[in-house]
């Protein structure tokens, strides 16, 4: 059973089922076969350095060393911040409810770099929750899956078509530079790797 977001608006309280809306449920998607010349179908593996180890899937994880390269374990490691300062985890948005006590501006929420939509749904009446965000409210929270470093930010909203939606992302950064370096910020851009392989961006081209 997928996992259900709590909500609490005053005093009352919504849980809601999650459906994560993906590049496959806009657009469509095909697989693509690749069969060797016996028609068997083919493995993807990793060529390592040496230039003729192949890795198949599964040999490959991530691991973390010391300075002196010795194994160190992720529990162990203190994470700090740029200043030097340690970093205090942000638990899991679905610990607790989360209370709807912050509202955002349309400028808020178009301000930030949306990464992952959520479909919310329930079997029961939304109640004063579906009427403040049929008003034209957007909730702000902040929100982390399973817990980590930072949480990013989250809103929630309703569509025209009447159902509720949660978008997660990040403040955008966008730097103005003059029309001479339009191109190289063009080529920067689309040489910027996705952080999260979990979550992609949403593209509205025309396809």
């Amino acid at each position: 059973m997928a996992k259900q977001l709590v909500f609490r608006l005053d005093d009352e309280e919504i849980a809601l089922d999650m459906e994560k809306v993906d590049r496959s449920k806009l657009y469509g998607y095909k697989d693509r076969l690749v069969l060797d010349e016996d028609g068997e179908p083919c493995e993807l593996v990793t060529l390592a350095g040496d230039g003729r180890t192949m890795v198949g899937k599964g040999g490959i994880a991530m691991a973390y060393v010391s300075a002196d390269r010795e194994w160190c374990n992720k529990a162990d490691l203190t994470p700090i911040d740029l200043d030097g300062e340690v970093m205090r985890p942000v638990p899991s948005t679905f610990n607790a409810p989360v209370v709807l006590d912050q509202t955002a501006g349309i400028q808020d929420y178009l301000d930030h770099d949306i990464r992952s939509v959520y479909l919310l749904t329930s079997e029961d009446e939304l109640g004063a929750l579906r009427a403040r965000l049929e008003a034209g409210a957007i909730f702000r929270f902040d929100f982390s899956y399973r817990g980590g470093l930072e949480a990013d930010a989250a809103f929630l909203l309703t569509g025209s078509d009447g159902n509720v939606f949660m978008a997660i992302g990040r403040p955008a950064t966008t730097t103005y530079v003059g029309l001479q370096e339009s191109a190289g910020m063009a080529a920067q851009a689309d040489s910027e790797d996705d952080e999260d392989e979990d979550e992609d961006d949403f593209g509205f081209g025309v396809i």
